[in-house]
């Protein structure tokens, strides 16, 4: 990463309401046992929380909202108060409006002021860029302690009144794949001699003469009326395409750092859906490595799903240890990753 060793202090994380099973969602669509059926074995998704109430379609929380509660609690956390906060940086592919920037809002509501603030439009390597454009600013000495926030409402997307059984299959998994949240956490230089250090971050954009996996569409009041749904997904695409850009990426990361697969005792891989983990997370092979996943209970959240894993790594991350994390963007293709050790 550079000649100033940058640690990650703490991790918060927020969700939206209770958890929703899948018979729950069923009974809100109307699907049957079959449709139920079909989630388990190819989604794997046991449950999932949304920001919206699924009788009314009213929303309960925000991007910012959720937003405020996990920088809130990684600041906590790291007994980092707001004016110790020197950047912070946000990633999202769903803001909760285009201006102002919810990195700003969220960082009003947290008295934090006087400090540069960057949001980052991606899909779910947007959590690993935070990291990333943090981690350049802390290493040149300027900056000492960085906020970094993802999450996604994704949600707001959902028409409540919809009939599953007329749409398309790219539309359909969209009700099923996913859920909202968000996370943050808290970086630092100096002496924190207890926190994991970040030893290395990639992304990479990989899309170059490919159709984009996954679309969301914002609307104006000239296109709001179109025939356009606002989120589409080629699923057998991302299926393809994924493992591969994964397995390319934790290649990458061992070959910069010099490190053997047996050394990693921890993964967190891209978290599509549990089915979908399954398969990348075999195919990457760590032999001694352990899973750290959330996929299952949160549902594909997006740019906080990086956070929730690593909420669950740092409690169980033993001295000495190495992890890799992998997050693989399907919109336009970015690979992403980075690795942490505990020394």
């Amino acid at each position: 990463m550079g000649d100033i060793p940058v640690r990650l202090l703490s991790v918060g994380t927020a969700l939206p309401g209770p958890p929703i099973d899948t018979a729950a969602l069923a009974a809100a669509f109307g699907m049957d046992q079959v449709w139920r059926q079909w989630v388990d074995t190819f989604i794997g998704t046991r449950t999932r929380h949304l920001a919206v109430d699924l009788s009314t379609g009213e929303r309960r929380e925000g991007l910012a909202d959720l937003g405020e509660r996990a920088a809130a609690q990684a600041l906590a956390r790291a007994g980092v108060s707001a004016e110790d906060v020197d950047v912070v940086v946000f990633g999202t592919a769903t803001p909760d409006t285009l201006m102002p920037a919810t990195v700003n809002v969220v960082a009003d509501r947290l008295r934090i002021d006087g400090v540069p603030t960057f949001q980052l439009q991606s899909g779910c390597s947007g959590a690993v860029q935070t990291f990333d454009v943090a981690a350049s600013l802390l290493s040149t000495g300027r900056y000492r302690t960085a906020l970094v926030i993802g999450g996604d409402v994704i949600a707001k997307h959902y028409d409540v009144k919809a009939d599953l059984t007329a749409l398309p299959p790219d539309e359909l998994v969209n009700y099923v794949l996913f859920g909202d949240g968000a996370g943050a956490a808290v970086l630092a230089v100096g002496d924190h001699p207890e926190a994991p250090v970040l030893r290395s971050v990639l992304t990479r954009l990989s899309g170059l003469g490919r159709a984009p996996g996954q679309t969301l569409r914002w609307y104006g009041l000239a296109d709001r009326d179109g025939s356009e749904a606002p989120a589409s997904e080629d699923y057998k695409a991302i299926e393809e395409h994924v493992p591969v850009l994964a397995e390319e990426t934790a290649d990458e990361l061992l070959d910069d750092l010099g490190w053997d697969r047996s050394e990693v005792g921890y993964l967190l891989p891209p978290q599509l859906s549990v089915t979908m983990t399954a398969k990348i997370t075999a195919r990457l092979a760590f032999p001694a490595a352990e899973e750290v996943s959330c996929v299952a209970e949160t549902g594909n959240n997006g740019n906080a799903l990086l956070f929730f894993q690593l909420d669950r790594l740092l409690p169980a991350m033993a001295r000495p240890s190495r992890a890799i994390a992998v997050a693989i963007e399907s919109s336009k293709w970015i690979r992403s990753g980075l690795a942490l050790e505990r020394v």
